[in-house]
């Protein structure tokens, strides 16, 4: 069984968000959990809370006690672009440079590797 999680909207350039979520694609919950936690970019906080809600999505779709006991894993992640805020700034001459501050959409699902026992 699997469970998603998105995050829409995050004000962040998607560029940045892969770099992180390249790390956790495939791996164990656990294993992911971790190594977001100590992951110095900014994009590693919003990843770890999104993989807690998949976890607790997976968990109240499947109405089990524990999810620690069914090997959860990260089967897919990926990352879209989303809207772009467009902004001037003022530039010498009389001129104006744009400024585009981009956000991004991250799905997230996973997925238990032991089946559930009715």
């Amino acid at each position: 069984m699997e469970a998603l999680a998105k995050l829409r909207n995050c004000p962040m350039s998607a560029r940045k968000m892969r770099l992180v979520v390249d790390n956790i694609r495939g791996k164990s919950v656990d294993d992911a959990l971790n190594i977001l936690r100590y992951t110095n970019k900014e994009a590693a906080g919003w990843l770890e809370k999104l993989l807690l809600s998949a976890i607790s999505n997976w968990a109240s779709k499947s109405e089990v006690a524990s999810p620690e006991d069914y090997r959860l894993f990260v089967k897919t992640a990926f990352v879209d672009g989303g809207s772009v805020l467009k902004r001037f700034r003022p530039a010498p001459h009389g001129r104006a440079n744009r400024i585009r501050k981009r956000m991004n959409h991250v799905t997230l699902v996973v997925e238990n590797k032991l089946e559930i026992q009715d």
